[in-house]
C-alpha cells in the first residue's frame, strides 16, 4: 500500500493582496507576510502558530498563501500535497493521467514545488519540503 501524502498548504487567488490580508487578519486573526516581486508578490499566511522550523505546532493544522490573480492563474483555491520524492510523484501523476504544469522550482527555505492538473481538471500543488532532508 502506498504511503499517504498529507495536504501541507493551501493557496487562493487574490486581486488585491492588501485588501485580502486586511480581511483575513481582521476576520480570522491570520498573520500575513507580503513577499516581494522576486517571489511573485506571494503572500504567506499563518493560520496557526508555528515552531522554529516554520511548521505548524499542532497536528492537522496547515498554513497557506495567496497568489496574484490574473488571466493565467487558477481562479479558485487549491491545496498543496507534501511528498517525500517529488520526481517519483511527478512520474506517478503523469502515469495516472494528470498533467504537470511547468518544471519543478525551488522555493528558498521551503522545498521544491510544482503544480499539476488532476484527472478532474483541478489545479493542485506538489511540495517536497526541505524538512525531509531531500534536495
Amino acid at each position: 500500500m502506498k504511503k499517504m501524502s498529507p495536504v501541507v498548504h493551501f493557496e487562493m487567488p487574490a486581486e488585491d493582496r492588501k485588501r485580502m490580508a486586511d480581511f483575513y487578519t481582521h476576520v480570522f486573526g491570520w498573520k500575513a507576510q507580503m513577499l516581494g516581486p522576486e517571489m511573485g508578490n506571494y503572500v504567506v499566511v499563518s493560520t496557526t502558530d508555528v515552531d522554529q522550523n516554520g511548521r505548524p505546532k499542532d497536528a492537522g493544522m496547515i498554513n497557506g498563501g495567496f497568489y496574484q490573480k490574473n488571466e493565467d492563474s487558477a481562479p479558485h483555491p487549491s491545496v498543496v500535497i507534501g511528498v517525500d520524492d517529488i520526481k517519483e510523484s511527478m512520474k506517478d501523476i503523469v502515469k495516472a493521467g494528470g498533467k504537470l504544469l511547468g518544471e519543478p522550482m525551488e522555493i528558498p527555505g521551503i522545498g521544491i514545488y510544482i503544480s499539476f492538473i488532476d484527472t478532474e481538471n483541478n489545479r493542485v500543488g506538489l511540495l517536497q519540503p526541505l524538512m525531509n532532508g531531500n534536495k
